[in-house]
């Protein structure tokens, strides 16, 4: 049996590592209106309300810009589309998101709110296009299937991303990735595409992640680890040394979802993953739909900073870094 202290250090050799040396992709935009969703927190995580866009800053390149506030984000109807990892290890996490139907009723039970899901391996596929019909989305989640050895996470995001391209502008798009942190053997999409495409298409993404190599490890310490002769599997070792070795690859879940402006969160439990549902599911009308029209802005990757204007202890402000501007034509 492997040390729980052997397990912890192995484990923060993959955070520490998963830390380094990350790339930033750019978010391309032709429109003159700059969409910024900010989701506001305090000390303890919990959601602000009831502010205004005269508590907000917007900075593009350090200048402040006029903030606008949508008003009606609460009301408007909701399209998402769930997207799940079935290749891979992604088998052995079933058992821990088993609950994903009933945790995401309630967002089927909201009037117009329509939903599509999503599976991939090294494949991707449609397993339910977009209806309000609530009634077959527990069925397909409870009948997931291994896949096989691959995880197309960037390709599954585009065709995501196409699928609620096509949903009526006047609804809120949202998408949910549940998938392990790295892609393995996407190449139709980059992550300059999907993070261009999110931006483009106004969508909301929330990923949550899992690290196989540490769920294997812990299943092992559960006693969940077992082979065809029904003795306890030994914890991978060595691909836990091999995710801290190529750590410095990108995270791709976390990536774009930081880049967008979207929320990232990881699990290891049953309860963490239903923890992150249930904070996904508050969180789809809680967002501040802030925009501002920058003039005449200058071709290329512009920095976006969103913060209060006047500053509260321990608040935080998820939304999305930076902008790329086509410029004007005396840019180009």
């Amino acid at each position: 049996m492997v040390s729980r202290a052997l397990i912890g250090e192995l484990v923060l050799l993959v955070v520490a590592c998963g830390a380094i040396g990350q790339e930033i992709p750019t978010l391309r935009s032709q429109s003159n209106v700059v969409l910024v969703p900010a989701l506001v927190k305090d000390q303890d995580g919990q959601v602000i309300y009831g502010l205004t866009a005269d508590d907000f800053v917007i900075e593009d390149d350090g200048v402040p810009q006029a903030v606008e506030l949508e008003d009606s984000v609460e009301s408007d109807p909701v399209s998402v589309i769930l997207v799940i990892q079935t290749g891979r290890r992604a088998s052995r996490e079933f058992s821990r998101i088993q609950g994903l139907s009933a945790l995401v009723s309630p967002l089927l039970d909201q009037p117009h709110t329509r939903m599509a899901l999503l599976e991939f391996d090294s494949h991707v596929q449609i397993t339910r296009d977009f209806s309000e019909v609530s009634g077959d989305v527990d069925r397909y989640l409870q009948d997931l299937q291994p896949g096989d050895n691959g995880a197309v996470i960037l390709d599954a995001l585009n065709l995501a991303i196409n699928l609620l391209g096509k949903e009526s502008e006047d609804r809120k798009r949202v998408l949910l990735l549940v998938s392990e942190m790295r892609d393995h053997g996407s190449h139709i999409a980059t992550i300059d595409d999907i993070v261009a495409a999110v931006g483009k298409n106004n969508i909301v993404m929330h990923t949550i992640a899992y690290s196989p190599a540490i769920s294997q490890v812990l299943d092992t310490e559960r006693g969940a680890n077992r082979d065809e002769t029904g003795w306890n599997a030994p914890p991978d070792l060595l691909a836990l040394l091999a995710l801290a070795r190529n750590s410095m690859k990108k995270n791709v879940a976390k990536t774009i979802s930081q880049m967008t402006g979207g929320e990232y969160e990881e699990f290891a439990t049953r309860k963490h993953f239903e923890q992150d549902m249930t904070g996904f599911t508050n969180h789809i009308h809680s967002r501040y739909m802030l925009s501002f029209t920058p003039h005449d802005p200058h071709a290329g990757l512009h920095q976006i900073r969103v913060r209060m204007r006047q500053p509260r202890d321990g608040v935080s402000i998820v939304a999305r870094t930076s902008y790329w501007a086509e410029g004007s034509p005396a840019d180009r």
